[in-house]
């Protein structure tokens, strides 16, 4: 649609899932809503979500979601629960995107294919009149007291209602490069530290990268913090040839930092008093035995097992009559909690979403508009959540800015209700 004017009733920055979600329910009869993406086409992100495939949301209960985002999963109940994952499915649904539940939960279209997502989207929004201006940047914003300016590197636009659906700094190469949070603070409005989360980490001097690949279900891990518990997780952990991945890394790297200690608990459920207590047992019974052969009798990869007896420096050949008290009280303390020092988290370009962003004291939970800023809206990314893996961050991308959109068309239209 070609720009004629420049003030609209509603000028929203960011054209991925929260930005097109939100201009699709603020539109109304005559509306002036302009959305502007800096990339060349709107949802380069979200074209890159699950592969290509589009884990758009999470199958069951929603009230099952709140915890799945950290401690800041109360601000979302009201944006969740207004626009849940199966109104999510609903609204695909009936503009002919039929969705399917996959492993763990995990909800795909059936076309496996986010292309598929993204054109009802922007056909959506062409349908109600919203004009999409692609390959504009934002440059700045400021803001007087009837309205907000908005200057891009070709022009300025001005609106009463703006709404930032900027995206977080993951995947920088997408568009995500923090521009969001910077119009927020320049507004007057906080926010918080920020850093990559859902992202591996790299180990110092990692010692199993040459069992890279190697996957454990739900392996029980904490991080320690200057002598402090900082997580306490369980999940599926994978090797790689630099630290440490798979989701339940992913999942807890939002709390974890570099330097942090993360140990590793290759026994399962097993408590180390359990497994001191059934290793000294089966060792005493079987003195003939070499310590390996006794060790395969635990769910362990063999590999492993050799790996972790040359890191407790006990020979590979050892038998159990021969292993000493103190070698045994080594070999428990690595197989119950292996340290690993993190080097660092990994940076934006691999890290799935920010973690931080504006702060949410200052954004009205049933509105998604600044306490502090009228007019001033948030959607997705820019606001100081993240969602664990399995398609829990665009299910609060696509709450949030329907919040929003509902908002904003409620209040310019009060006589009509919210589409």
């Amino acid at each position: 649609m070609e720009i004629t004017e420049r003030v609209f009733d509603v000028i929203i920055v960011g054209a991925g899932p929260a930005g097109l979600s939100c201009a699709i329910q603020a539109a109304a009869p005559k509306s002036r809503i302009l959305l502007l993406e800096k990339k060349g086409g709107p949802g380069t992100k979200l074209l890159l979500s699950g592969s290509g495939q589009c884990n758009i949301t999470h199958a069951g209960d929603i009230n099952n979601f709140f915890a799945r985002y950290g401690r800041n999963g109360k601000f979302l109940k009201p944006a969740l629960l207004s626009f849940t994952n199966q109104d999510l499915l609903r609204f695909f649904g009936e503009h002919g995107l039929s969705m399917m539940t996959g492993e763990n939960g995990k909800v795909f279209p059936e076309t496996r294919s986010s292309a598929d997502v993204l054109e009802i989207l922007i056909r959506l929004c062409k349908e109600r009149g919203v004009a999409i201006r692609t390959g504009e940047p934002v440059t700045g914003i400021t803001r007087t007291s009837q309205d907000f300016c908005v200057m891009t590197t070709t022009t300025s636009y001005r609106s009463p209602i703006l709404v930032l659906a900027t995206g977080g700094s993951s995947y920088p190469q997408t568009g995500s490069t923090g521009d969001g949070f910077g119009f927020a603070k320049s507004l007057g409005q906080p926010v918080t530290e920020t850093g990559p989360a859902l992202t591996p980490l790299l180990i110092r001097n990692f010692p199993f990268a040459p069992l890279a690949g190697m996957s454990f279900d739900a392996l029980p891990f904490t991080c320690w913090r200057e002598g402090k518990k900082v997580a306490d997780r369980v999940g599926d952990v994978l090797f790689t040839h630099l630290g440490l991945s798979g989701p339940g890394i992913l999942d807890a790297s939002r709390d974890i930092r570099s330097g942090d200690i993360v140990r590793l608990s290759f026994v399962g459920t097993m408590k180390r008093e359990e497994f001191d207590d059934d290793l000294t047992r089966r060792v005493q019974e079987n003195g003939t035995w070499q310590v390996r052969t006794l060790l395969a009798a635990y769910p362990i990869p063999e590999r492993l097992n050799r790996k972790l007896l040359a890191i407790s420096e006990i020979s590979d050949d050892i038998r159990c009559s021969h292993l000493s008290a103190r070698q045994r009280a080594k070999l428990i303390a690595n197989y119950t909690a292996f340290p690993l020092t993190v080097e660092a988290p990994g940076g934006y370009k691999v890290a799935m979403v920010t973690r931080g962003g504006v702060t949410l004291e200052t954004v009205n939970p049933k509105t998604m508009e600044s306490k502090l800023i009228p007019g001033l809206y948030f959607a997705g990314e820019v606001l100081d959540l993240d969602g664990d893996t399995g398609g829990y961050n665009l299910q609060a991308a696509f709450s949030t800015g329907v919040m929003a959109g509902r908002t904003i068309q409620k209040a310019r239209t009060p006589d009509k209700k919210s589409r």
